[in-house]
């Protein structure tokens, strides 16, 4: 998977849980602690409605149900991290104490922790097997802690039996293509097309599905539509022009990257690959002035390092280059060829250990490549032996 691509994936999840905050409330049924909490949580005075449940507490500490209001009031005061400690108090004084789990979960869920939100809301769920926020925050859950299998599991029930949710299908759309289940993405994404084809969201994640599958005419396509939708989304020429330039059309990717830095003078994605469209067509003042321009953003990209790299080599400026491409390692140190351009470099230098050392390093890691695809390749059938008469 490309780590250049923008995901527009992370959109679908902060608009599903986003949603979900505004519709998910505590679950813990109001307890029967004094009447002055009781009266001051009824006038949203929940600050003051907590300091009467400490009180209470202090006076007994195993009061499980006083531990829980408490949590319950500050979690309403959005002080989630000592709230989850008072609901896990609560729990353990009481494993019984109804919707603890589910709000334990909730509160863990809201402050983005979703590998621990997993347990208690599976534990919400399997006490009330009818409750659809449990589930539906399960789900949701497993998908944020990338477990996109669990929430393939979690999610096609609850989209199933609620097929207009567009948000929940969403996110199992996002949750097929995060576990590369591209036939799964696929049919997902058209489903919601069909509800709403006017959707530039949905056919931007149609179109990076498509691209994943190498099937990279019909992302263009999709992009294309999204981009007649809503011409002004950020990232959205930048893909675009991405997919156009995986194709060698350089022409119209440097219509979208220029497109998308006049909205973004800044984007480093776009300034680095229209610096390597310049490169490409050997416009080297322009694509020198981009490429600096790149790596001087907060998220500057490896291409940007690589093609200043290629400059810096053409200019003899060899020090400059070889600055530029351990850079790019440190970004993916993975990449053979970036080792073989930095022996090269140490090379123009005299400095023919360290030379050696890059050279070597590229052979090993193009081994590695080799032996990894070798291992996955079909082993030949054996010939089977003639059956004796």
């Amino acid at each position: 998977m490309d780590t250049e691509r923008p995901r527009y994936g992370v959109l679908v999840l902060i608009t599903g849980i986003a949603i979900l905050l505004a519709t998910a409330s505590a679950a813990l049924p109001q307890s029967s602690g004094p009447d002055s909490a009781q009266r001051l949580e009824s006038e949203g005075k929940f600050r003051e409605a907590a300091e009467v449940w400490r009180t209470v507490i202090k006076g007994n500490p195993r009061d499980s149900v006083a531990c829980a209001s408490l949590g319950l009031d500050l979690a309403r005061q959005e002080k989630y991290t000592e709230a989850v400690q008072w609901y896990r108090k609560a729990a353990a004084l009481n494993p019984q104490l109804p919707g603890i789990q589910l709000n334990i979960g909730l509160a863990e869920f809201k402050q983005g922790h979703f590998s621990a939100a997993i347990a208690p809301l599976k534990a919400a769920a399997a006490q009330d097997p009818n409750s659809s926020q449990a589930k539906t925050l399960l789900g949701m859950s497993y998908f944020g802690a990338a477990r996109f299998r669990d929430a393939i599991s979690a999610l096609r029930p609850l989209v199933d039996s609620d097929p207009q949710n567009a948000e929940l299908r969403k996110v199992l759309a996002q949750s097929c293509l995060g576990a590369k289940d591209y036939e799964c993405a696929l049919a997902e994404f058209r489903a919601m097309l069909q509800q709403d084809p006017d959707s530039a969201a949905v056919h931007l994640l149609l179109g990076e599905a498509l691209d994943e599958q190498h099937q990279t005419d019909k992302a263009i396509v999709e992009f294309k539509a999204a981009v007649q939708l809503d011409p002004r989304q950020p990232d959205i020429h930048f893909g675009l022009g991405y997919l156009y330039w995986k194709l060698q059309q350089f022409e119209d990717a440097k219509r979208e990257f220029e497109t998308e830095l006049s909205l973004n003078p800044t984007h480093p994605q776009a300034l680095a690959y229209l610096g390597d469209v310049e490169l490409e067509g050997k416009n080297f003042d322009r694509a020198d002035e981009l490429l600096q321009k790149a790596v001087q953003q907060p998220k500057a990209s490896r291409i940007a390092y690589l093609d200043l790299a290629t400059l810096r080599m053409q200019q003899k400026k060899y020090p400059e280059a070889v600055k530029a491409l351990q850079k790019a390692i440190a970004l993916d140190p993975t990449q053979p060829d970036v080792y073989y351009r930095l022996g090269r470099a140490y090379q123009a230098t005299g400095r023919t250990a360290e030379a050696q050392a890059q050279f070597a390093k590229s052979r090993e890691l193009h081994k590695q490549a080799n032996d990894a695809a070798a291992f996955k390749l079909p082993k030949p059938q054996q010939p089977q032996q003639p059956q004796q008469p």
